[in-house]
């Protein structure tokens, strides 16, 4: 196993993308510690911890520091430790820019790229102290390449991108790797209610003609936060099927 022995912290891991990479990561040795604001995330945990993985569920608001402090201290208090952070928790509030209201752009913000600094700021001063860590940020082809209604999901993705870059160098020489993956256009409770016609616009517009799954960005966290990457940081990695080249 290539994480065993290690903690990891995933949010937004109620379901979805989140709960595919606190999976895969469990499924590699890890002791997953998964937060979220949603109360399925302890319906999520018991699962895992059905299956013999060592997890932990926490809810939180990752847009209030406080939150995220407390999330990072009851992971030392449970396992000792944190070596991985996956600031995976994000939102969406679409809208034409000039329909779009203060607080969506406020709350997409908050959430996606505040909240990515409040649990990186958390997490790191344990980092520091044992010289070792890994994170990786969740952030979005759309982030790098923009979307007519996503003025706020493209700035805040944008934002992580960026602020990946700078975290990684800031810390690479206490041994800490920090990188990002942009997912494209990836199966979700959202893509599933739409009409099949669209799906098929969709995949038209990516070289492998599919819509990726999941387990596509969890795989490519996984190999982030093993050794295999050990030499690489401030890296953006696209998990989006040849959509954006």
């Amino acid at each position: 196993m290539k994480l065993a022995q290690e903690v990891a912290i995933v949010t937004g891991a109620a379901r979805g993308i989140g709960r595919a990479i606190a999976k895969a990561l469990a499924a590699e040795g890890a002791k997953v510690v998964l937060a979220d604001l949603l109360p399925e995330v302890e319906a999520t945990a018991a699962e895992f911890t059905n299956e013999g993985y060592q997890t932990l569920a926490v809810t939180g608001d990752v847009s209030q520091f406080a939150d995220a402090e407390r999330i990072v201290e009851e992971t030392i208090k449970q396992f000792g430790q944190v070596d991985i952070v996956v600031n995976n928790a994000g939102i969406t509030r679409d809208n034409l820019l000039l329909r779009m209201s203060e607080e969506d752009w406020q709350k997409v913000i908050a959430i996606n790229l505040t909240g990515t600094f409040n649990l990186t700021k958390a997490a790191l001063k344990y980092m520091i102290k044992r010289r070792s860590g890994k994170i990786v940020n969740i952030a979005s082809v759309i982030g790098e390449i923009g979307n007519v209604g996503q003025a706020n999901y493209a700035a805040s993705k944008a934002g992580v991108i960026a602020f990946t870059k700078s975290v990684a160098k800031e810390v690479a020489s206490r041994g800490i790797r920090a990188n990002a993956v942009a997912p494209g256009f990836i199966q979700s409770k959202m893509t599933e209610v739409l009409p099949e016609k669209v799906k098929e616009e969709l995949e038209k517009q990516i070289p492998l003609v599919r819509l990726g799954r999941p387990e596509d960005v969890a795989k490519a966290v996984v190999f982030l936060v093993s050794d295999d990457a050990d030499y690489i940081t401030g890296q953006v990695l696209n998990v989006d099927g040849g959509l954006v080249m």
